[in-house]
């Protein structure tokens, strides 16, 4: 096996860049070339067709039965002429990824042949197994249908030959088992409350849009060293592997030259994300060796999800191409930097202003300061359930761990925003609102422009972040559905707004002039919400006392984080914004304690194998071959006393490799006897809380052994691929 390993490792270092042909056309010339968008529905579809799916796309109106079946026979037609043979509903289960069945455009033509078709009733509705997906109880195996339902905001797309159908996906008796029913409903629920409030500024606003922007980040591994480790193919992550000597600690990785390899991966993922309609933008190396982020262009938040999901099955795809393999996995290494999905979060106006960004006129910046505050305060009143969100037992290991924000929900706002705040908390009229421009400072050398600063820094250690005219949700994990942390973004935004716009009302109705009464519920909220803004170092111990004192959500124990879906005040907001219902937060809850348990077992099974398989063969026979050594020095030399000089080295590593032997198997038995314990349990969150309280822990207790075995075994002998050989892509 160690062989293997070797075998492995200079197949890797012998490995060329794939050549990547460049297509001869701009990006701009077949960009969404395989997106049935308006540019395609222009051609295909009746012209009143047109018109009524571009308003349900843009106004979420009402598309008339009757033209379904017409978008049904352009989409068909489109699809065929692209060369597509299949359809499918593509949809977001509570798995986190995406799901599809593949039918042929096929029927029996009722004389022994077969005909193309493809029906309104085919594109607008299937029928799935719903009890075979994650639904936390709301769906017994005996109790199976459920339904996908076609999302005309979101366009079809095709994939290998197959037409992909956005869709969500429901239960018999109406229940979301997805991500992005709920998404939808927080959207429209953002955009009926932001639009009101929107409307005490500037009458002419008509619609609210959120938006999206994440950044993905990811690792690449040599496949053939990924196949060589059980751990990373099972689970995602190295369950054990000591620390390269060097690693990321001379911050050389970090926007440097990418590797000729990687740069050919990333032409082509780019290339097929423009042919797919995903507006790539920025790519780079991250801070991680062998790590590295892709970022789009700004979109709609729904179809930014879309995107999302699509590129990161497009990347498992074309990775391969190139002898990679991509993690995902937010902490697939110890000791250096996991993967983030920063959610990049805003809202604007049908008449194009960004209400995150600040303004020329006082009048927008008081619709700018207004919901600020209210963003803010939505996080105070709900930043337990954003922590539950974006927990997972994944993305526990990143929390707080090399430059990942902490797993305490707080918000930074910088030196600018934070006066203006205090400003406003000691003032009585709107006429402190006053916000500067951008300003700018000289270096002294000629040949470099002005550089202009923005109005605030930014702030690493920071889980919601305000960065100029959005906020930075950065605790969110590398593998999430984004559908998820924007959900309940949108759906706190919407309920503070509702609040707010009844409490200026209120006032108003008391005679209190307009903008009069939009202030001074800005300075109530300014004041409530003082206790989610922190500008400071979120790593620090200080930090974590001072939030307790604060009364911010600081639980680290991911199975009682997921108990914030089932609070009073979460049940309120949803139900009352129409986003979900009681009975869906209640099999979120299911849904994620589950899956939390399932992994933790998943790991701690894959550990028991490779240390029986692997560790402990290999450290048992080079312990063999040392006391061996021994046994031959005392048989050659007479002397006792030169005997025990020369064996003395070798007795202390003996007894060194015994030692951990010893604990490598007490805390398997450990683990094995707590997984043992724990799979009896009836309840699911009694039995995620027994994994993360009494397996979990054992799971790093037998880490910490192997890894010191590693530094003494000889390296000739182990059969796992090293940190130093997974991370340094040649």
């Amino acid at each position: 096996m160690a062989q293997l390993r070797f075998k492995m490792v200079e197949q890797a270092i012998a490995r060329k860049a794939v050549p990547v042909e460049a297509p001869k056309e701009r990006p701009s010339e077949y960009f969404a070339k395989y997106v049935f968008n308006k540019a395609k529905m222009v051609r295909f579809l009746p012209q009143k067709t047109y018109q009524a799916l571009v308003e349900v796309m843009e106004h979420r109106s009402i598309l008339p039965p009757s033209l379904a079946t017409e978008v049904a026979l352009g989409m068909k037609q489109w699809a065929m002429e692209m060369g597509a043979t299949h359809y499918t509903h593509w949809f977001q289960p509570l798995t986190g990824g995406t799901a599809e069945k593949h039918d042929a455009f096929v029927e029996h033509d009722s004389q022994g042949g077969l005909m193309e078709e493809f029906s309104a009733k085919l594109l607008s509705q299937q029928e799935g197994d719903a009890s075979s997906f994650p639904n936390g109880g709301t769906r017994s195996t005996f109790e199976a249908r459920g339904y996908s339902a076609w999302d005309p905001t979101s366009p079809a797309f095709i994939v290998d030959g197959t037409l992909c159908i956005p869709t969500i996906f429901i239960s018999y008796t109406g229940e979301a088992l997805d991500f992005k029913t709920p998404l939808l409903k927080s959207i429209d629920a953002v955009n009926k409350e932001a639009t009101k409030v929107c409307q005490l500024f500037d009458p002419t606003v008509k619609s609210i849009t959120a938006f999206l922007g994440w950044e993905q980040e990811y690792f690449l591994i040599d496949e053939g060293l990924w196949a060589a480790r059980p751990d990373l193919v099972l689970t995602g992550r190295t369950l054990m592997g000591h620390e390269s000597a060097k690693n990321q600690q001379l911050e050389d990785h970090y926007f440097g030259a990418i590797p000729t390899r990687v740069a050919a991966f990333m032409r082509e993922l780019e290339y097929e994300c423009w042919k797919l309609g995903i507006p790539a933008k920025t790519r780079h190396n991250e801070v991680a060796p062998g790590q590295f982020e892709l970022a789009p262009i700004y979109e709609e938040a729904n179809l930014a999800n879309d995107h999302n999901l699509l590129l990161m099955s497009i990347m498992r795809k074309i990775s391969r191409r190139h002898n990679f393999r991509i993690v995902l996995h937010e902490k697939p290494f110890k000791g250096i930097n996991g993967s983030g999905k920063h959610n990049n979060w805003s809202l604007g106006t049908d008449t194009g202003v960004n209400l995150f960004s600040p303004a020329k006129t006082d009048i927008g910046n008081l619709q700018f300061v207004t919901f600020m505050v209210n963003a803010i305060m939505a996080v105070k009143k709900h930043n337990g359930m954003l922590k539950a969100i974006i927990s997972s037992a994944t993305n526990a290991h990143r929390l707080g761990a090399n430059e990942a924000p902490p797993a305490i929900i707080s918000v930074f706002l910088g030196e600018q925003l934070s006066s203006l705040f205090h400003k406003i908390e000691n003032s009585d009229t709107e006429d402190v609102i006053k916000l500067d421009d951008k300003s700018g400072f000289k270096l002294g050398l000629q040949q470099i422009p002005e550089i202009f600063i923005d109005n605030t820094d930014r702030n690493r250690t920071s889980p919601f972040a305000f960065t100029g005219n959005r906020f930075e949700f950065r605790a969110v994990g590398s593998a999430a559905n984004c559908g998820g942390a924007i959900t309940v973004l949108n759906t706190a935004m919407a309920q503070q707004l509702k609040e707010f716009y009844a409490k200026v009302e209120k006032l108003t109705a008391t005679g209190v002039a307009l903008h009069k009464a939009v202030f001074m519920v800005i300075k109530e909220l300014v004041i409530e919400s003082k206790p989610i803004v922190f500008d400071g170092n979120g790593y620090s111990e200080e930090w974590k006392e001072e939030a307790a004192e604060r009364g911010l959500d600081c639980e680290s124990s991911v199975p009682l984080i997921f108990d914030r879906y089932l609070y009073p005040e979460t049940f309120e907001m949803f139900e009352t914004m129409g986003v979900m219902n009681r009975r869906e937060l209640e099999a979120r809850a299911e849904v994620n304690w589950e899956m939390y348990t399932k992994k933790i077992q998943i790991e701690a099974r894959v550990l028991g194998d490779l240390i029986m398989n692997h560790i402990l063969p290999v450290a048992s026979a080079y312990e063999a071959d040392l006391l061996d050594k021994v046994y031959k020095i005392n048989q050659l030399f007479t002397n006792p006393e030169e005997a025990k000089y020369v064996g003395e080295r070798d007795m202390l590593l003996i007894m060194k490799i015994t030692s951990h032997i010893r604990n490598v198997r007490l805390h398997v038995d450990k683990m094995v006897a707590a997984r043992r314990a724990a799979n009896v349990i009836t309840s699911e969150r009694e039995k995620a809380i027994a994994y993360h309280d009494n397996v979990a822990p054992e799971i790093e207790e037998v880490r910490y052994y192997v890894d010191k075995l590693e530094l003494i075994v000889d390296n000739e002998r182990w059969t796992l691929p090293k940190y130093r050989e997974l991370l340094f892509l040649r």
